[in-house]
């Protein structure tokens, strides 16, 4: 009984967080990737963080030369996160992780 409830619950909540990653917009993508990416580095597990990170990586534009700055600013840090993480340094990444997600949420805020 417990087992089928409890089976119940999970299939609502994936329900739901499908549900809310499909009706994301591309900013708040970021956002959820940028909170995987902190509670797995919490969790100290490095294969779920550094897929996380690369998504991250992945989503980068380099188009346009400010937009270029950034981004490649952006990569280094990403990088520099996953080699921290292979080395277990996790508190480095984790702050780093989330000064960065902070810093998306004030800009997506301002507008």
């Amino acid at each position: 009984m417990y087992q089928a409830a409890a089976h119940n619950h999970k299939a609502r909540l994936n329900q739901y967080l499908v549900k809310e990653i499909m009706e994301a917009t591309p900013q708040q993508l970021i956002i959820k990737l940028y909170d995987f990416a902190i509670v797995n580095c919490q969790r100290q597990n490095l294969v779920k963080t550094n897929a996380a990170l690369q998504e991250l990586i992945n989503a980068l534009r380099f188009e346009g030369e400010e937009v270029a700055e950034v981004a490649t600013g952006l990569l280094k840090l990403y990088q520099f996160c996953q080699e921290q993480m292979r080395k277990k340094n996790y508190e480095i990444v984790y702050r780093i992780l989330t000064d960065l997600r902070d810093t998306w949420l004030k800009a997506l805020s301002a507008y």
